[in-house]
């Protein structure tokens, strides 16, 4: 089994959807292909799936048109980066809303960052993003309990982190909380 993530245009959908768009991604891929998860953006309905080898993705994208126009596939394996690419690749990919997707690029720099502040860093950015994919998910109880989490990691966080203004995003996670209103935003 190949594992993809399909982004289809968001035209009209919200995450209160996901749990319905998830049934019709697994009534329309068929039996063979595992669709594990539906994630909702302001720009993207994301359908993370597991495709039998003998399959092509393009086949499953074809499929899932029915529920909106595919942007893109996404093969996912594991890719080595740099440090800075890495990151780099995690702001364009948080940017865009593919907050799985970041979490999964920052996961592996967070493995190999010494156990210290850019550690405890790095894993307050994978929680705030953690938290905005359950958001994704209409699971707002679940992202508010991450952002707590996640509060506590940037606590010490300050002035910017390879491009990321951390002071922001710490503000921006305790707005969350204090608010009890999600906001995605870009870093």
């Amino acid at each position: 089994m190949q594992r993809y993530f399909f982004h289809l245009q968001n035209r009209s959908h919200t995450p209160k959807d996901a749990a319905a768009l998830l049934s019709r991604a697994r009534q329309l891929a068929g039996s063979h292909v595992v669709v594990r998860d539906s994630r909702v953006s302001g720009k993207y309905i994301e359908f993370d799936t597991s495709i039998p080898d003998s399959m092509d993705a393009g086949d499953v994208a074809g499929a899932l048109a029915a529920i909106s126009p595919v942007a893109s596939i996404e093969h996912i394996v594991d890719r080595h980066m740099e440090k800075d690419q890495a990151i780099r690749h995690a702001i364009e990919l948080f940017n865009e809303e593919k907050y799985w997707g970041t979490h999964e690029a920052l996961e592996m720099v967070w493995k190999a960052t010494p156990a210290g502040e850019e550690r405890n860093l790095i894993n307050g950015i994978i929680l705030v993003a953690a938290a905005l994919v359950h958001s994704q998910k209409d699971e707002q109880e679940i992202c508010r309990s991450i952002l707590r989490r996640a509060k506590k990691k940037l606590e010490k966080a300050a002035g910017t982190y390879h491009g990321i203004d951390m002071d922001r995003m710490a503000g921006l996670v305790a707005t969350m909380l204090n608010t009890g209103r999600i906001e995605r935003f870009t870093i």
